[in-house]
């Protein structure tokens, strides 16, 4: 049965870069027909080059592939210096800290803070063209500057989220080979300082790569402060020059490398280079989220993770919007947090993660109701399929049945996104991810055959040619590079990228996500994705999040195991009459083979501070596995005890 369709509004098509499903159809035409042609003419209209290309792709040492080779360019003078004739005086970055703080950041005080900083790092610090710098900041103006003054002098910068331990940020460090961190003494989470350089020094030995570690002043908390090693932001930025040329880079010249998360095994560095990657950043900025020159855009997530580096730093400066950066906490003080700041900033795009949308339905439904969020024109997902009841109240509560919600598919790999909608121009079904971007050419495919899969039919989420903003290697490991993306899956004899994902088209040609292959749970021989599992148990209305893991099961292979947290605070007064109810939907929505043989009602979901569910604790709880890996990233730690007590009991 297919889903309800939600066409795009009328008055928002009229205005939008592309208008109609015609005219993406043209840009698909366009693409497979002259792929180079395609990629050639939009990277010399959207990026101000130094030296042009003299060849657009070479894929001759593939999946090593090279874009845009010959030509050089500067990202961070993407990012600000060609926007200084025309938007000089214009909002680059609004901030709002955590306990309502607020500064704007104009274009020209960002081209200022940005080459004072490059200063202060080639001078005081030795930093070069090429050397690594890890940031482990919170979410504060400074880190956005820290991304940009690397930029400007080629260092590669690599990220660390502010939420990970001082373990985390070793292995880090240590596989990059950084020889400089910049942090901060601490920041505000729910109006309380929180300390981060005390990780910083627990991460830093005497076998430490890193020589010199810069602190921003933050919240002047004490910290201990190492002699020649540590040094205050605060105070060497003050006779640094706010002039400073950039760096001439190579298209292909590493831009940052960005760590996969490393609970198991060795972290992996994706690296990105820089002219695809700003390119690709830029161009879903303008298609996606349809951002025009006088709007406002806000990204919830933080500069720790992908979403942050392309869709809060790169991608709107670099078509010169105005962004937001958000220190805090959306929930807090209350749930209205985030509307109040649509409301004050007139925030007109506004992108999150499902599992926020779900924190913030439950907490506070009838938020939004009280706050004047008519400047709103488009809603973005991003992270994981959104479930269609949160689907529902973000579309009708938050964008008042006038926005488009881009559910937007994508990973740290890609840099960008690679299946979305396009809020002037795509017919929208609830939770579906819909269909690839103009010029990506994804496809599902049968990981035996390599054929396109039949509709309704789950394959593995492909892309069958290269793209400009594509992970371009593991940082030192080109061995893991190759067997991680391009091992699994062949069309016509050949390795194409992989993302781990399974998929599967409706009879529209729409995609859905079904969740990792690796979350993938084989239930008497009939594979199941968890995610395909958890939407249909969030359908039950006193559900208010749900994850699914599989557990051994003698008989089965492997049986359904659920942790769910109900949206009544009071619990359950019939478990065994709510294990039924609940069952009972998964029967309809799916059948009896997706039937739980284990569920348990949690008070919440062992998550990341940044709202990622880590399955891999939930699977070790339903097989009485120990718990090895770091749980001090997690945003309760004590929900893990919790959890086993109630599992075990």
């Amino acid at each position: 049965m297919s889903k309800q369709v939600f066409k795009p509004n009328k008055e928002f098509s009229k205005n939008a870069r592309i208008k109609n499903m015609c005219e993406y159809q043209d840009l698909q035409d366009f693409a497979a027909e002259d792929y180079e042609g395609f990629w050639g003419s939009y990277a010399k209209e959207k990026l101000e080059w130094i030296e042009p290309f003299t060849n657009v792709l070479d894929e001759s040492n593939a999946p090593f592939v090279k874009w845009f080779d010959g030509g050089k360019l500067n990202v961070s003078s993407q990012c600000i210096d060609r926007h200084l004739d025309s938007r000089k005086n214009k909002a680059a970055i609004i901030f709002e800290g955590d306990r309502g703080d607020k500064q704007i950041i104009t274009y020209l005080e960002l081209y200022y803070n940005v080459n004072k900083l490059a200063n202060l790092l080639k001078e005081d610090f030795g930093v070069q063209k090429g050397d690594r710098v890890v940031i482990y900041m919170p979410m504060i103006p400074e880190a956005a500057y820290a991304m940009l003054a690397c930029a400007r002098i080629g260092a590669i910068h690599s990220i660390v989220f502010g939420g990970f331990s001082s373990e985390a940020l070793k292995d880090r460090i240590e596989d990059a080979e950084a020889k400089v961190v910049i942090t901060a003494d601490g920041a505000y989470r729910k109006t309380k300082p929180y300390m981060l350089k005390p990780v910083v020094d627990a991460a830093i030995d005497e076998n430490s790569p890193v020589k010199k570690v810069l602190v921003v002043e933050r919240n002047n908390e004490d910290v201990t402060w190492v002699a020649g090693r540590d040094y205050s932001y605060n105070e060497l930025i003050k006779n640094k020059s706010g002039v400073c040329e950039p760096e001439v880079m190579d298209a292909e010249d590493p831009l940052f490398l960005l760590y996969t998360s490393g609970s198991t095994g060795k972290p992996k560095g994706v690296q990105h280079n820089s002219a695809g990657y700003i390119l690709w950043a830029q161009m879903t900025m303008e298609w996606v989220f349809d951002v025009k020159e006088n709007d406002t855009y806000w990204c919830t997530a933080d500069v720790g993770w992908i979403t942050g580096h392309t869709y809060i730093v790169y991608g709107p400066l670099a078509m010169g919007a105005t962004t937001v950066m958000f220190e805090g906490v959306i929930t807090h003080p209350d749930a209205g947090r985030p509307w109040k700041m649509v409301e004050e900033h007139r925030i007109n795009q506004f992108y999150t993660a499902p599992t926020a949308i779900r924190v913030l339905h439950k907490m506070g439904e009838h938020e939004p109701a009280k706050y004047d969020l008519s400047s709103l024109k488009v809603l973005g997902t991003v992270g994981e399929p959104i479930d269609p009841p949160a689907w529902k109240w973000y579309y009708e509560e938050v964008g008042a049945s006038k926005c488009a919600i881009v559910d937007t598919y994508w990973q740290t790999e890609t840099g960008g996104h690679v299946v979305s909608p396009l809020p002037g121009a795509t017919p929208i079904k609830a939770g579906c991810a819909t269909l690839p971007l103009p010029g990506i050419m994804a496809e599902i495919l049968d990981p035996a055959t390599g054929e396109l899969a039949e509709p309704g039919e789950t394959g593995y989420m492909c892309i069958t040619r290269p793209w400009p903003s594509q992970i371009r290697g593991v940082w030192g490991d080109p061995e893991r590079y190759i067997k991680s993306y391009f091992g699994d899956v062949k069309k016509d004899g050949k390795a194409v990228y992989f993302t781990g994902d399974g998929a599967r088209y409706d009879e529209d040609g729409y995609i859905t996500i079904t969740g990792r292959t690796d979350d993938v749970i084989n239930v008497s021989g009939h594979r199941m994705g968890t995610a395909e599992v958890e939407a249909a148990i969030k359908k039950h209305p006193n559900v208010a999040e749900v994850a699914v893991v599989g557990k051994p099961h003698d008989i089965k292979g492997e049986g359904i195991f659920a942790y769910i947290v109900l949206k009544s605070d009071k619990g359950v007064a019939d478990e065994v009459e709510e294990v039924k109810a609940i069952n009972k939907v998964i029967q309809k929505e799916i059948g009896n083979i997706a039937l739980c043989d284990d569920m348990v009602f949690a008070p919440g979901l062992p998550k990341t501070r940044s709202g990622k569910i880590m399955r891999r604790i939930l699977r070790a709880i339903a097989k009485g596995e120990e718990i090895t890996q770091d749980i001090s990233t997690l945003e309760d730690p004590s929900i893990v005890e919790t959890i086993s007590t109630m599992v075990n009991k």
